[in-house]
């Protein structure tokens, strides 16, 4: 059974999560190209060549998505903007549909009672940014500070929260090192840049922020459990490598001034010159800490060059993803996020859900859900500072260079109509969820 809302600290705050991409339908209302465009263009790096153009046409669905979030009983709607919607050339001229269109999605969130919580980035560059190097340039800092400003000019003055940039593994690592994703480089020097980069536009687009007086900034890591393969030393060396990027990184870029040296072992050739100068930046003030949580990782040594290691199937149930369904993992990482680096700052679980091929009853996503939010009333009990959870996703969605195959959503999203079909996962939250 899922946790109920009096299960939890009073003030606890439920929400789902989507992002403009994989939702809006990037066809519409003169938004301008983006890398994942490109990406998706490009013969063989997409599942059927499928992109975003349509996607689940929330563009001009939002009232009804909307409606869907307070159905669900949620506190909280955390959507994400699109720079190229916003500024089509990444820079100059704003497009003022795109700005509409915020504005309106904002309004629409405050007129059914809820909390806009916002994520300025999700992965879209604008395609002019990208020939000029993308995330390698160093430039990419004061150019998305400009974006944060000119959006938040518009709407800033309504969001009940702000993070710059969703999961930066995924923007730096993932799109960089393994190519999974756009711009699917394999470069560890363009990785290293592009990492580095990262932290310091969420620095710098915080400054744009608090310029403009706002409050409720924080930010938004993704993070997997890395658990050595065998108890051999090799493995164990080679988890705490695939910790060091993936969950160390950028945290302590933020909080302790510093890289792992596990990650400057593969990275100190590549990082861009005076990199050591940009901590004052990327170490500004965080209001509150978000935590992406799915999975864990079972990690091998491999030969080879750095970072040495290769993943191995683990022995757990696994979702439509393969990912091991490891709740417990959740919990630990509220507990070591709070002890290591945040202390007393609000966390809130960002993301957590499951991709599952069960159609509209959906007990396996049920149980999933239930799981994990257990572990975070346990967090709560144990007093981890946890102060929300937001699930992942609203509705079946564009998971990126998967298509549209793999399902996240509370709600069906039929591919050709369109319509929207909450599933029993959406009905059980909306019972846990009541007031």
């Amino acid at each position: 059974m899922i946790p109920q809302r009096q299960d939890f600290p009073n003030g606890f705050l439920f929400g789902a999560a989507t992002s403009s991409y994989q939702i809006e339908g990037h066809a519409f209302g003169g938004a301008g190209r983006t890398h994942w465009d490109d990406f998706a263009a490009t013969p063989g790096n997409t599942a059927g060549a499928e992109d975003g153009a349509v996607a689940c046409d929330h563009y001009h669905r939002w009232e009804e998505d909307l409606d869907l979030v307070a159905g669900l009983g949620a506190d909280v709607y955390r959507f994400s903007t699109s720079w190229a919607r916003v500024l089509p050339e990444g820079r100059g001229t704003p497009n003022p549909e795109g700005l509409d269109f915020y504005d309106r999605l904002v309004d629409g969130m405050l007129a059914r009672g809820l909390k806009p919580a916002a994520t300025l980035y999700h992965w879209e560059l604008p395609s002019p940014l990208a020939d000029l190097g993308g995330w390698r340039n160093r430039d990419i800092a004061k150019w998305f500070a400009e974006f944060a400003d000119v959006l938040c000019a518009r709407i800033g003055d309504r969001l009940w929260s702000v993070a710059p940039i969703n999961e930066p593994w995924c923007v730096g690592w993932l799109s960089h090192f393994e190519g999974h994703h756009a711009p699917g480089l394999r470069d560890i020097r363009a990785t290293a840049r592009a990492m580095h980069h990262v932290l310091l536009a969420h620095g710098t687009a915080l400054q744009a922020m608090r310029a403009r007086g706002m409050e409720n900034l924080g930010a938004v890591c993704n993070f997997e459990l890395a658990l050595p393969a065998t108890d051999s030393p090799e493995d164990e060396a080679a988890s705490r490598r695939y910790d060091a990027i993936f969950n160390r990184f950028f945290i302590e870029g933020m909080t302790r001034g510093g890289y792992p040296a596990e990650v400057l072992e593969g990275f100190a050739p590549h990082l861009p010159q005076g990199w050591e100068e940009d901590f004052t930046t990327i170490g500004q003030k965080l209001d509150w800490f978000g935590l992406n949580y799915y999975t864990c990782k079972r990690i091998a040594a491999r030969p080879g060059p750095w970072p040495g290691y290769a993943e191995v199937p683990g022995p757990l149930p696994k979702t439509d993803m393969g990912w091991e369904i490891c709740p417990e993992g959740l919990h630990d990482f509220l507990a070591r996020v709070a002890r290591d680096y945040t202390g007393a700052l609000p966390l809130y679980v960002t993301e957590n859900g499951m991709a599952s091929t069960s159609g509209v009853q959906d007990d396996d996503r049920i149980a999933y859900l239930a799981a994990h939010l257990a572990e975070v009333r346990r967090a709560a009990d144990e007093g981890v500072p946890v102060k929300g959870y937001f699930t992942w996703s609203l509705m079946d969605n564009y998971e990126w260079a998967l298509g549209y195959a793999k399902r996240f959503g509370l709600v069906a999203v039929d591919r050709d109509s369109q319509a929207r079909q909450p599933k029993a996962s959406y009905h059980a939250l909306a019972k846990a969820w009541a007031r």
